[in-house]
């Protein structure tokens, strides 16, 4: 294949539920402004009838479908790559307002040919404000780029799924998302773009994926992800989700980037936190809390996901998650 500056793109957004429905449409009006127009739009629809018929005759300039695959994120964005008909896959989340030059500052990379997969910043949009102990060091439970990431055009290991592209020839060459991960409807797994991402490279030496942080998209972020209990229980998710990807790719590769953030970032933003406290920030105490039981419930979640991933007779395809939250998942 001939890679241009400037490839096509097809623009996938997966979506699930009609709750959901004026922020979908938020989406779909910020594809028709971008600078670089894509090729197309595929809307997929996970197994929600009423949502596909009153979308399908709502909208007339983009294509919506029916997820063919498995219920889930992983299954329709999968039924989305195997529409799309374009160099570049970009996936858009339903509740995430793209830039109106997101598409542009993602395909800029595209022009040399080692880079596989393009992702972006994702900044969060607080439906009742960001809570005073929720630091932007963890704006990864919120599916957001978090502080500590590259300010930079930088590679990286993988780019966050609200806001990510792939060469299409890649990611169908890789077999597409693992269907054992991923969201399904509004359970917090995770990891499915992390792992994509260490295929694709695996078997392409000297090629790599790019945080582009200017290829930019705001997130909606509801009222009840902001509280305590979802982010003990997105991050208990997160470990069992990371437990799934290192017994498939390996330990280094999947956790890399994770040690680095536990051993750079947290210190300094729980030192940071303590010394607001001790200025008069009232927060800072619960900032520096909230990052030590981020930790320990993420750490406690890969633990127990390791357990299930070694019990006999288990597929390794076979999800960990189902069935082990200790907390009460918030809809």
């Amino acid at each position: 294949m001939t890679y241009l500056p400037f490839p096509s793109v097809s623009v996938i957004v997966c979506a699930y539920t009609t709750e959901r429905w004026s922020w979908l449409l938020d989406v779909i009006e910020s594809l028709r402004v971008q600078t670089w127009a894509p090729k197309e739009v595929l809307v997929v629809v996970d197994h929600n009838d009423e949502l596909y018929e009153r979308l399908a005759a709502t909208v007339d300039d983009v294509t919506v479908v029916k997820n063919t695959g498995p219920r889930g994120l992983s299954g329709a964005r999968n039924t989305g790559v195997g529409l799309a008909d374009s160099d570049v896959v970009a996936f858009l989340d339903d509740d995430a307002i793209a830039a109106p030059d997101w598409l542009e500052r993602l395909m800029a990379l595209y022009d040399d040919p080692e880079v596989l997969g393009v992702g972006g910043r994702v900044e969060p949009l607080w439906e009742a404000g960001r809570p005073g102990y929720f630091g932007e060091e963890l704006d990864w439970i919120v599916g957001c780029s978090h502080r500590g990431l590259p300010r930079v055009a930088s590679e990286v290991r993988n780019v966050i799924g609200a806001n990510m592209s792939f060469r299409l020839d890649v990611i169908r060459t890789v077999g597409g998302f693992n269907h054992s991960l991923g969201r399904q409807g509004s359970t917090p797994l995770g990891c499915e773009e992390t792992e994509i991402c260490i295929r694709s490279t695996m078997g392409a030496p000297g090629c790599r994926i790019v945080y582009e942080p200017a290829a930019l998209v705001r997130h909606h972020v509801p009222a009840n992800r902001g509280t305590v209990r979802y982010m003990l229980s997105r991050s208990w998710s997160e470990g069992i989700s990371k437990a799934q990807v290192s017994h498939v790719v390996g330990h280094k590769r999947a956790l890399g980037p994770e040690r680095r953030y536990v051993r750079s970032i947290l210190p300094r933003a729980v030192f940071l936190a303590m010394y607001d406290w001790t200025r008069g920030d009232p927060a800072g105490l619960g900032r520096a809390a909230a990052y030590v039981a981020v930790v320990g419930c993420t750490a406690a979640g890969y633990l127990r996901g390791r357990q299930l991933a070694h019990v006999p007779g288990r597929p390794l395809s076979q999800p960990v998650l189902a069935g082990v939250s200790p907390w009460r998942e918030v809809k």
